[in-house]
């Protein structure tokens, strides 16, 4: 598997489902975890909902995909998106996907994808059912990207949730590695997201709490490294 910068993705973006308004958001997120190799919007383009994405989609070099709607009250784009979605893994040319959308519908999808070995990120609102978050390696809301106005609803309590990573990812002298942290953070709940918290990276939230303890490792090449813990003096503070 390619490594986060070179890493390829295909981007497939329900049209239907997002407005044209969060395009240069999405792309300035998307480029975080790799490279969008496939840029595709998938929609009736010859109706006039989708007359704002016509005019972002060569700004963004997005090949629009078209579907005509068949029949009222059946969404034949989702149809579409998932169909290509195979067609592409099966081309075996992309490391993971990027499935721009809200609708559960593509719940199955994504985690057929997964099963399939690669990695996939899912972008939508806030009110995207939880088993359908959950069925991504990581679960972005539009909101944190600016993307969209900020939604009034709480994230997760912090503290049970860092507390847990911390725990199953410390070795035996209690340190975990920040990075596994992370990466625990992720897996366990794929819609958790530093920014909800008001800090813009993983290390800097940690610092910020006083129950966490925060050490810095020489590491290789130089490079430091952040080693954290919970002290046994604040382990039964949080329960």
């Amino acid at each position: 598997m390619a490594d986060d910068d070179t890493k390829r993705l295909a981007v497939l973006i329900d049209a239907d489902n997002v407005s044209p308004a969060t395009a240069a958001d999405l792309f300035a997120e998307i480029v975080k975890y790799g490279t969008p190799t496939i840029r595709r919007a998938y929609g009736d383009w010859t109706t006039q909902n989708l007359a704002g994405w016509k005019q972002t989609l060569p700004r963004h070099a997005i090949q629009p995909i078209q579907q005509f709607a068949i029949r009222s009250g059946k969404n034949a784009t989702d149809s579409s998106l998932i169909i290509d979605a195979m067609d592409v893994l099966y081309a075996g040319n992309v490391d993971g996907f990027v499935i721009v959308a809200s609708d559960s519908d593509y719940t199955r999808l994504a985690t057929r994808l997964r099963e399939a070995g690669r990695t996939v990120y899912g972008i939508g609102r806030r009110d995207a059912r939880r088993e359908y978050v959950n069925a991504f390696d990581r679960f972005i809301y539009l909101d944190l990207l600016g993307a969209e106005p900020a939604e009034l609803t709480q994230p997760p309590e912090l503290e049970p949730l860092l507390r847990a990573a911390v725990g199953g990812t410390a070795k035996v002298d209690g340190w975990a590695i920040l990075s596994a942290v992370g990466s625990y953070l992720s897996a366990r709940n794929p819609g958790f997201d530093v920014r909800d918290y008001g800090f813009g990276k993983l290390g800097e939230l940690v610092r910020a709490q006083d129950y966490v303890e925060v050490r810095e490792v020489p590491g290789p090449a130089g490079l430091g490294q952040l080693h954290v813990r919970i002290p046994r003096s604040a382990r039964g503070a949080g329960r």
